[in-house]
Formats: C-alpha cells, sequence, structure tokens
C-alpha cells in the first residue's frame, strides 16, 4: 500500500472541486422561464442556490457511499438503491414522521439529530437483512446480493404504500413518488440541513481516511495483514460510516437511484482504481450529476409538453437503467469468458 502523497492529495482534492464548482455554477443559471440567465429576484435566486447545494449534499453522499459498496463488496453493481439499504433508510424516515414514533426519538436523543439516527437504523437494518440473506460461509454471491436488495426493495415500498394509504393525513409525509424516486425537497427546516451536511462532511472524511486502505480490501486476510490491515474492521468501519451518508441523504431526500452506481464507473475512466483519488473525484461527480439532473428538471417544468417540475430520481432512474444493463452485460461477458 503505498503512502500519502500531499501534493497528490491537494490537487486531487482542487480539480474535484472545481469539478463540482463548474457544473453548479452552470446549474444556477437553469430556470424554468425562458433565457436561464442569473434571476433577479433574490428570493429565486436563494431558493435556487439552496436546491443546488441540497442536490450536491445528496448527490456527494450518494457517491461516495457507491464507491465504498462496489469496493467492500467486490461486485461492480453495487449502489445503496439496488442493494435495499436507500429504500431501508426512506421507510424508517417515513415511519419518523408518525407522532408518538418521533416524539420518542426526539426525547432521547433530540432535535435534527433525532430523524438522521432513526434513518440510520433502517438503513442498517437493511444492510443486515440483505447481507444475512446473501452470506455463505462468509462469502457474498454479487448476484444473490442484487435479487435480495431488490426483494428488500419492493417489500418496503409496499409497507410505505400501505401506510400510505392508511395515513394519508400524516404531517409532511408526501405522495407515493417521494417514497418510491425520491427528490430534492425546498422546505427542510434548517436544522435538518445542517444535521446532513454535518453527518455527510463527516463521512466522507472518515472515508477519506480510509480511502488508501480500501485499496486493498479486494485482497485477502492474510494479503491484507501483511500490509498492516485488519481488513475485517476496515470492511465494518467503511459499511457502517458509507450507510450513515447514505442514511443522512436519504433522511431528506427519498433514495434516488443510480448516482452511487454511475459516479464509481464515471470517476474510473479519469483516475483509475487509487480509492485516494476515487472518492474525491465520484464524490464531485455525485454532487455535480444530481445537480445537473435538478437544474434538467427545472427547464422541463417550464416545457408545455411536461408542466411540472419532475422528481429528479426520476431522471437518475432513466440514465442509471441503461448503464446498470451495460454494466451487467459486461460483467455476465467476462464471467463467461
Amino acid at each position: 500500500m503505498k503512502p500519502w502523497n500531499f501534493k497528490q492529495l491537494l490537487f486531487t482534492l482542487g480539480a474535484s472541486v472545481a469539478i463540482w464548482l463548474i457544473l453548479a455554477t452552470a446549474c444556477l443559471l437553469v430556470g424554468s422561464g425562458s433565457g436561464g440567465f442569473w434571476p433577479v429576484n433574490p428570493v429565486i435566486r436563494q431558493i435556487r442556490f439552496e436546491t443546488v447545494l441540497m442536490a450536491s449534499l445528496v448527490g456527494a453522499a450518494l457517491a461516495m457511499a457507491g464507491v465504498v459498496y462496489q469496493s467492500i463488496l467486490q461486485n461492480p453493481l453495487a449502489d445503496p438503491y439496488l442493494l435495499g439499504i436507500s429504500s431501508g433508510a426512506s421507510l424508517a424516515a417515513y415511519l419518523w414522521r408518525f407522532p408518538f414514533l418521533s416524539a420518542a426519538v426526539i426525547s432521547a436523543i433530540g432535535g435534527a439529530l433525532s430523524q438522521q439516527a432513526f434513518t440510520f437504523a433502517g438503513a442498517i437494518a437493511a444492510v443486515t437483512i440483505v447481507f444475512s440473506l446473501t452470506g455463505v460461509r462468509g462469502r457474498l454471491e454479487p448476484v444473490t446480493l442484487l435479487l435480495v436488495g431488490v426483494i428488500v426493495n419492493a417489500v418496503n415500498a409496499s409497507i410505505y404504500l400501505l401506510l400510505n394509504a392508511i395515513n394519508r393525513d400524516l404531517p409532511g409525509s408526501g405522495g407515493p413518488l417521494t417514497f418510491l424516486v425520491g427528490g430534492i425537497p425546498t422546505s427542510l427546516d434548517p436544522g435538518q440541513k445542517q444535521a446532513a451536511a454535518i453527518v455527510i462532511g463527516v463521512s466522507w472524511l472518515i472515508l477519506l481516511w480510509l480511502s488508501g486502505q480500501l485499496n486493498v480490501a479486494v485482497l485477502s486476510e492474510g494479503e491484507a495483514m501483511s500490509l498492516g490491515v485488519r481488513i475485517h474492521r476496515l470492511r465494518w468501519i467503511a459499511l457502517i460510516v458509507s450507510s450513515l451518508a447514505t442514511a443522512s441523504a436519504v433522511a431528506i431526500s427519498g433514495p434516488i437511484g443510480f448516482v452511487g452506481l454511475v459516479c464509481p464507473h464515471l470517476a474510473k475512466l479519469f483516475v483509475g482504481q487509487d480509492h485516494r483519488k476515487l472518492l474525491p473525484v465520484s464524490t464531485a461527480l455525485g454532487a455535480g450529476l444530481l445537480a445537473v439532473a435538478d437544474a434538467v428538471s427545472r427547464k422541463l417544468a417550464g416545457q408545455s409538453a411536461v408542466g411540472t417540475q419532475l422528481p429528479v430520481g426520476v431522471l437518475t432512474g432513466l440514465l442509471g437503467g441503461p448503464f446498470f444493463l451495460i454494466l451487467l452485460f459486461q460483467s455476465r461477458r467476462r464471467a463467461a469468458a
């Protein structure tokens, strides 16, 4: 395992921030009206600025979680959405809105962190179910993992639709699309925004610290130990931290799919397999990709053929679905070869 190169780290971080700034600035110029120029109205400017920041925060969390899942599970198809983790977190975020549950959690934890903690519990529960049903003698079968993830997604969606049909008057519950595809919220409390930003930021710093060790995650326990890496501890820490970041993002946006699948593969085209470079670049691409999807959604809302702002999860699904099929086809072809 090569040591850290401080100059290379600074260059990678600088390039990643530059990528995000370019994409985010372009998204600020896009609105539902014609022209796409910088809005004169300060209220519209503020709303657009906050929306771009929220989309970037959620996209960054999902992308960095995708990097970790694909590394830890040694599966290029791994993604928080496909593994059922996003739906588990989203269902928990919905259950948190029930007054008797939220009151109990708030009294124990307090403030906006109560929603983050409750959502994290849902994500961990989904991870536990998926891994316990797919693990055979300590090994995880990739195809079985995806199949169980799809089943967990379907079960969570069914539970949500049942509860939503019974409790339509639940405050802030939204419609079924809120759970099924996710979107960028515009009416969050400041505490919810700050809690999500803090949790995701701290999670990213921890994963960046571990990124050098993630390069040996594909090795056996003996080979990793010879390099000074306790592989089992690394996998569990990375898994818990990435699930925490996913839960924080899903708590405010719902389960937005395929960002964690697409961005790591796009980043590999630029920086290769080194996770010290892959993690920051993929995070920047995730932040930019979801901000672009939100900008496209705003632009489509101004078209007469659409007439409404689509949830960004719809657009990421249209992008990620074909991408997933291509990756699946390539994986099966390599396995056959």
